[in-house]
């Protein structure tokens, strides 16, 4: 584990990259590689410091983009899940020239609520975070239960969320703590106007991390950037709806290689 952990797959000839989200690593996206792969070159991913990238330590968002840029192809697509599409935002924002364009999945440029502003209770966060150094499993194990609930499947999600995380190293508490610190801390709303790359941004209409009201905020911040709201998911769309899930990828796809 002394470099970045990067698979390629896929027959397709479009480069897309996968970035996870907190806590977890490269084999979340198992339920869509299959579905994917077909379409697309897809480049999965351990974020530095997590799954089989630990050497790297615990890094800043800006650190964590630096890291990457230097691996991506040319011209490629991002996909970044929650504390992921933080990642590939801010990638976007550094590269735009070698980046053709971005989604993000159950993401929020903010998040954490603020007046006005719906989003995960900054006392929430905190707990998170003083509860990792006393029990960090269980505290990872509530946190991905978060991530599923309200939907029809979710005790059988969280499970494969859990098993995503023990199939591959734990990340270091240190890493999991700058983590949850890139959550509470980081605000790019003010930065996100400057993308001008294709932008779709999907949501779970009853994800409990980042509330559907914020499609419609970014929506109004963000007129050439369209929105999905998956009526039926959580936080976690591409387990819990696979094939809706993918079906917006592909046609973002149909609808940016015109």
């Amino acid at each position: 584990m002394t470099s970045l952990y990067w698979r390629t797959c896929g027959e397709g000839n479009v480069d897309l990259v996968l970035l996870h989200g907190w806590g977890l690593n490269a084999e979340v996206w198992q339920s869509i590689v299959p579905r994917l792969s077909p379409h697309f070159r897809l480049h999965l991913v351990d974020l530095p410091g997590y799954g089989r990238s630990q050497a790297f330590g615990a890094l800043s968002l800006a650190e964590m983009a630096q890291r990457l840029l230097p691996h991506l192809p040319p011209r490629a697509l991002l996909l970044g899940w929650s504390l992921g599409g933080l990642v590939a935002t801010e990638l976007a924002l550094r590269a735009p020239q070698q980046i053709a364009g971005v989604i993000s999945v159950a993401s929020s440029p903010c998040f954490t609520a603020g007046e006005e502003w719906p989003g995960i209770k900054p006392e929430t966060l905190a707990t998170f975070r003083a509860q990792l150094n006393s029990d960090f499993q269980r505290t990872v194990e509530r946190f991905l239960a978060l991530q599923t609930l309200g939907t029809d499947s979710a005790r059988q999600d969280a499970r494969r969320l859990k098993e995503v995380v023990l199939a591959q190293p734990i990340p270091p508490v240190a890493v999991l703590d700058s983590g949850l610190a890139i959550l509470r801390e980081v605000d790019l709303r003010d930065r996100l106007p400057r993308i001008e790359m294709p932008f779709l941004r999907l949501y779970g209409a009853l994800d409990g991390l980042v509330p559907r009201r914020i499609a419609s905020l970014l929506d109004a911040a963000l007129p050439a950037s369209p929105s999905v709201v998956m009526e039926k998911a959580a936080h976690a769309p591409f387990i819990s709806h696979p094939d809706a899930f993918c079906q917006h990828i592909l046609d973002f796809r149909k609808e940016f290689c015109r």
